[in-house]
C-alpha cells in the first residue's frame, strides 16, 4: 500500500523501517564440508538462488543436476539487448531495437554495497562492477501539484528544507525551549552544528545569500571576467516547501540499501549469471519444464518435459532436491510437499511491478540539463526516471529507465499492450523532459505479472510471521530457497542468502542420515 501510494521509494523506505530491508549478515564463503559418497541433489530453477546452490554442493563433492525453464540461466538476473526477441504471457512480442551496446534490466538494477554475499561472489566469478549513482543532487523532484507542475531539482529541495529546519531549531534553542535538556555548551555546538548542516548565516537564519546557493544553487553562478561574481538565487519559503511533499523524496539517500555506493555489473546486470552459468557448464539442463515433484523415503523424483527435444516427458531421481522455483510457479506444479509447506505455496501471492526501458537518439538530460546518472521522482504514474551510470558523454542513443511503478499503477499498465506502456511512459516522462516526445528511438515494457517463469515481482506473504519457519523448513528431501524465503525481498542478496542457508541445513541432513 505504500509503494501504491509513494513510491517505490517510500515503500522501500518503510521496509526499512520495518526491518525488511537491512544489511546483509553475509560473513564471507560458506564451509559446508565434504558431501556423503555418492549423493546426488537436483537444484530446480537456475536463477541467482539456484546457481548458488548447485556451485557450492558441486564444490563439497555433491552429484549436481539444474534444471532450468528458460533457454538461458538467471531468472530475474535479466538483461535485454539490441536483437533480443520477449515474449510476455498472452502472446505480446518484443523486439529490442536498442543501438549495439545498449541493455535494459527489466529485474535487478542495483547491487547495494551492504548486500555482501552477491558482491563476493561477483569477486569470486571475475565480474566487473561499476557505480551506479541513485542519488543525483542535480536531477528533479517532481509533484503535479506544486509549482505548477514543473519539476524541482533535487538539491533545491534538499537545502530549503534542511535550511528550514535548523533555522526553525536555532530559534527555538535560542528561546531556552530547550534549557532543560541542553547545557549552555551544547547549546552553542548544537548552533554551530545547525549553521553548518543547513548553511545558516551568522544570524543563525537561512536566507537567500551565498550560504544558502552554495547548496541549492545560483542564478548566476561564480564565473570570471567582468560578471564573474556570483548571484544568489531565492529560497522557496518554508509554507510552499512543506505544502510541496516533495520533501518526502528525500529520505531515499539515506535508507540502508539506497545509500551510496551503489554497484552494477559493467554490460547488464545479467553479467552476473552468465558468470555462474558459465561456472556450472553442463550442470545446467535448459528448456526442462518440471511438471510433478514426489519424494519418499529413498529419495526425490522430478517429471519434466523437455522443451528442447520436442517436449519428452523425462523423469529423473536424486537423494536431495533445492526448490528455488518461485512460489508463483510452484503452487501449479503437482507436488507432495508437506501440508504446512503446500499452504504457503498456495497462499503466496506475486506483487506487480512494471519497468519500461526507453531508447532516445541522444542524451539530452545530459546534453540539456547537465544529469549524469541519478534518479528523478515523480508522482505521475512513472514513478521514477533513472539515468544511465555509464558512457557517459558518448554520442549514441542512450537508454533511461524510463518507469518504474508497484502496485496499482503497476496493474493498470500490466492491463496495457507493450506499444502502449511506453507510449504513456513518454508521454509522462514529457512533462519533466519534454524533449523526450521528439528525441525517441526505442523501448521496452516489462510487466512482471506478465513474465511467464515468475508471474510477479517477488513473493509477498500471507502471514510471514506465522508462516515463514513452515516454509523454510527442510521438507523431508526437499528444501525451498529464493528471495522469498528471506528478509530481503526482491533483491538479489535475500536470494544469495536464502540459498546459502537452505543448503547448510540440506547438508546437516545428509551428513547425518549417512551416518545412521
Amino acid at each position: 500500500m505504500v509503494g501504491a501510494v509513494g513510491g517505490a521509494a517510500l515503500m522501500y523506505q518503510a521496509m526499512g523501517m520495518m526491518g525488511l530491508a537491512e544489511a546483509s549478515p553475509y560473513a564471507g564463503p560458506i564451509k559446508l564440508g565434504q558431501a556423503p559418497a555418492g549423493t546426488k541433489v537436483l537444484v530446480l530453477g537456475a536463477g541467482i538462488a539456484g546457481m548458488v546452490a548447485a556451485m557450492e554442493l558441486r564444490d563439497s563433492g555433491y552429484e549436481v543436476e539444474v534444471l532450468e525453464f528458460r533457454g538461458v540461466a538467471g531468472g530475474r538476473c535479466w538483461t535485454l539487448r539490441a536483437g533480443d526477441t520477449y515474449e510476455e504471457l498472452g502472446g505480446a512480442v518484443q523486439k529490442v531495437d536498442f543501438a549495439e551496446g545498449n541493455y535494459f534490466n527489466p529485474g535487478p538494477w542495483r547491487v547495494p554495497y551492504n548486500h555482501y554475499g552477491i558482491i563476493d561472489y561477483c569477486r569470486r566469478l571475475g565480474v566487473e562492477l561499476e557505480v551506479l549513482i541513485q542519488i543525483n543532487n542535480f536531477s528533479y523532484v517532481h509533484s503535479t501539484k506544486a509549482f505548477d507542475g514543473k519539476p524541482v531539482r533535487y538539491r533545491e529541495i534538499n537545502s530549503d528544507f534542511r535550511g528550514h529546519i535548523s533555522d526553525l531549531l536555532s530559534k527555538v534553542t535560542n528561546q531556552g525551549a530547550l534549557d532543560e535538556v541542553l547545557s549552555e555548551e551544547d547549546k552553542q555546538n548544537l548552533l554551530a552544528g545547525l549553521r553548518t548542516f543547513g548553511a545558516l548565516n551568522a544570524d543563525n537564519e537561512y536566507v537567500s545569500g551565498n550560504a544558502a546557493s552554495g547548496r541549492r544553487g545560483y542564478e548566476r553562478a561564480p564565473g570570471g571576467g567582468v560578471n564573474g561574481a556570483p548571484v544568489p538565487n531565492e529560497i522557496m519559503d518554508l509554507s510552499t516547501l512543506l505544502s510541496s511533499g516533495l520533501w518526502s523524496r528525500l529520505a531515499t539517500s539515506e535508507a540502508l540499501n539506497g545509500s551510496m555506493p551503489i554497484f552494477q555489473p559493467k554490460g547488464g546486470m545479467d553479467m552476473i549469471a552468465r558468470a555462474m552459468a558459465v561456472n556450472l557448464g553442463d550442470l545446467v539442463k535448459y528448456e526442462k519444464r518440471v511438471t510433478k515433484i514426489s519424494q519418499s523415503d529413498a529419495g526425490v523424483t522430478v517429471v519434466y518435459e523437455d522443451m528442447a527435444n520436442g517436449g519428452a516427458e523425462v523423469t529423473t531421481t536424486a537423494d536431495y532436491c533445492v526448490c528455488t522455483i518461485p512460489f508463483s510457479i510452484l503452487s501449479r506444479i503437482e507436488h507432495d510437499f508437506s501440508t504446512p509447506l503446500a499452504n504457503v505455496i498456495s497462499t503466496m501471492s506475486y506483487n506487480a511491478s512494471i519497468k519500461v526501458g526507453v531508447e532516445f537518439k541522444r542524451r539530452f538530460w545530459e546534453e540539456d540539463e547537465h544529469i549524469y546518472g541519478g534518479t528523478t521522482y515523480t508522482d505521475l504514474p512513472i514513478s521514477q526516471i533513472s539515468y544511465p551510470s555509464n558512457d557517459y558523454l558518448s554520442d549514441k542513443p542512450g537508454v533511461l529507465l524510463g518507469c518504474y511503478s508497484w502496485g496499482a499503477t503497476a496493474y493498470q499498465f500490466s492491463s496495457m499492450s507493450p506499444e502502449e506502456r511506453i507510449s504513456r511512459t513518454i508521454e509522462y516522462g514529457s512533462q519533466i523532459h519534454p524533449q523526450m516526445k521528439d528525441e525517441f528511438k526505442a523501448g521496452v515494457a516489462v510487466a512482471w505479472h506478465r513474465v511467464p517463469w515468475t508471474l510477479g515481482c517477488y513473493g509477498a506473504w500471507q502471514d510471514k510471521e506465522a508462516q515463514y519457519q513452515d516454509a523454510v523448513a527442510m521438507d523431508r528431501r526437499i528444501v525451498c530457497a529464493g528471495e522469498h524465503l528471506s528478509y530481503l525481498p526482491a533483491w538479489m542478496e535475500g536470494a544469495v542468502l536464502s540459498s546459502l542457508d537452505a543448503i547448510t541445513r540440506l547438508h546437516e541432513t545428509a551428513t547425518s542420515a549417512a551416518g545412521e
